[in-house]
């Protein structure tokens, strides 16, 4: 593995890419599924025209530059909203290597299990010392998701789906804003399993890391669907996860509202912040926009 890997933008997965099954699998389906994940915001109050794009933070250029519309629309907007941006010395490798305690990994994994992991961080500037358990669980998910289900190229370096996007705008002079910063963002990660036993850690990390050796695809299901652009939104289902999507949600529609008002927006998040009752979509509608499927390609 080379030292072209973005880990940063590796690290950041877990509650940040869609956290939900939303295919034909083994779900209770709301009325039909959406083949999009691009939708149009207009309000009789303003005359501005924004856009909202589900994303999947393990997808990234291919995708999207395929995606004729969502090109053609970002283009014309004046205005790049995303969760967070990547600012230097704020990264997620700044933060956690500014750590002073160190996780004890042997009351976690077994040597052979540490040496593995300590082989795919040789070359990068993060300190794996200073992980904390469920980092690294959120850290290997996106590992799964990148080379098992995406067959990415290990030895190559990408951007995630919402980082390609931002530079597609900067290149475009289009300015940038953050709903949150990446602080913010791993403490929820941490406060998300808040009290989780050790054993429950073990099995997960032991879980994970089974599955990318194996290069087992069992769990790749939420890749395919969304590859495939066959979403059920369930909209009137209940959010189940208060402070990853319903808290944020409602903290970032403050922001929202307030620019869709004065800019033509275009407006990146994991796709699950779209999702049910407590979703962007279903809160604009209830604030008087109209929101409007559109063919991303």
């Amino acid at each position: 593995m080379t030292n072209t890997m973005n880990w940063s933008a590796l690290f950041l997965c877990a509650m940040l890419c869609v956290t939900t099954t939303y295919g034909k699998k083994g779900t209770a389906r709301s009325v039909f599924p959406i083949k999009t994940l691009l939708f149009k915001v207009t309000s009789p109050n303003t005359q501005k025209t924004s856009y909202l794009f589900g994303t999947h933070h393990a997808f990234g250029k291919q995708f999207f530059d395929s995606l004729t519309s969502a090109n053609e629309f970002l283009a014309t907007s004046d205005l790049l909203i995303k969760e967070n941006l990547n600012v230097p010395g704020q990264m997620a490798e700044d933060i956690i290597n500014h750590r002073e305690v160190e996780t004890k990994w042997n009351q976690y994994l077994d040597r052979e299990d540490l040496q593995w992991v300590q082989r795919i961080f040789a070359s990068s500037k993060m300190d794996f010392n200073k992980l904390t358990p469920t980092e690294l669980h959120v850290f290997l998910n996106r590992y799964f998701k990148e080379r098992i289900c995406l067959s990415k190229d290990t030895e190559a370096n990408y951007l995630s789906l919402d980082d390609y996007i931002g530079t597609k705008a900067q290149n475009l002079n289009i300015p940038l804003l953050g709903l949150e910063t990446t602080e913010e963002q791993i403490n929820l990660i941490n406060k998300d399993v808040e009290g989780m036993p050790k054993r429950v850690h073990k099995k997960r990390l032991a879980g994970i890391m089974d599955k990318i050796k194996s290069k087992n695809k069992d769990g790749c299901g939420e890749v395919d669907w969304y590859a495939k652009m066959d979403i059920d939104y369930q909209w009137n289902r209940p959010c189940t996860n208060t402070l990853i999507l319903t808290n944020r949600n409602k903290a970032w529609m403050k922001t929202i509202e307030s620019k869709l008002q004065t800019n033509n927006c275009f407006i990146v998040v994991g796709l699950s912040h779209l999702m049910y009752e407590c979703g962007l979509i279903p809160q604009l509608k209830a604030l008087g926009y109209t929101v409007t499927p559109v063919a991303p390609n």
